[in-house]
């Protein structure tokens, strides 16, 4: 991964990450010396992503699974960057013991898409917790990120096309204004799967929205944003 300067340790049948959690990063744009918390880390892939375009950030992961957050630790030694890359075992609805409110920058988050009680829940636990709003739901996520941001601080979430209006609707209640939204398409003639918004903490109200992010070409390679973005 980024020519083999990124190394990752993952579970072999638990949680891996996925082509998500690198698009998500690609969207995060600190500016610099910024605090960064990245709500749901998992295996810490998206921490290693920005510690290694963002020498001089500091960034912070949260990850509710033990094994997990331990595992996101590991991960950030394999790559030398203990000294940028904090992570935290703990509930993300639980952060006042950790952070001040508003001492943050920036916050980013691949959350889970489903809510709890839709559709197949996975047997695997890691993966299930990952997926489903089990231990945290949506209105969690937004809440502990207008605690944690300073006003006129970011959020960058990715979700579901299909959750957009919950998106939009709950960012606008917890005082987080949506002022960027971008599809992102599987194929150029293929309906939107994803969506990335960016928010603003006490934000003025208006959206732009930006051109769609293809993933694949038509053969099944990655087009060339998308290879941009593994460089």
């Amino acid at each position: 991964m980024f020519g083999g300067d990124i190394k990752v340790v993952q579970d072999a049948t638990g949680y891996r990450f996925s082509i998500d959690s690198i698009i998500l990063a690609y969207h995060v744009r600190p500016k610099p010396a910024d605090v960064i918390l990245d709500l749901g880390t998992g295996c810490g892939i998206i921490p290693l992503i920005l510690g290694y375009r963002e020498w001089d950030a500091r960034i912070i992961g949260v990850e509710i699974q033990s094994d997990l957050a331990e595992m996101a630790a590991g991960n950030a030694r394999l790559n030398n960057m203990e000294d940028r890359i904090t992570i935290h075992h703990r509930d993300l609805r639980d952060l006042k013991p950790i952070l001040s409110p508003e001492s943050v920058d920036l916050v980013c988050t691949n959350p889970p898409y489903r809510k709890a009680g839709s559709g197949r829940v996975n047997p695997d636990i890691q993966r299930a917790i990952a997926r489903h709003e089990l231990k945290a739901n949506l209105h969690d996520i937004l809440q502990t990120s207008l605690f944690v941001l300073k006003k006129k601080g970011q959020i960058v979430v990715i979700y579901p096309a299909d959750r957009l209006t919950d998106l939009l609707c709950g960012m606008r209640e917890h005082g987080l204004e949506p002022k960027l939204l971008r599809p992102v398409h599987s194929y150029a003639d293929s309906e939107a799967k994803l969506i990335i918004v960016m928010g603003k903490k006490a934000g003025r109200p208006g959206m732009k929205i930006d051109h769609p992010l293809t993933v694949y070409n038509k053969d099944g390679s990655y087009t060339g944003e998308m290879e941009a973005m593994l460089e």
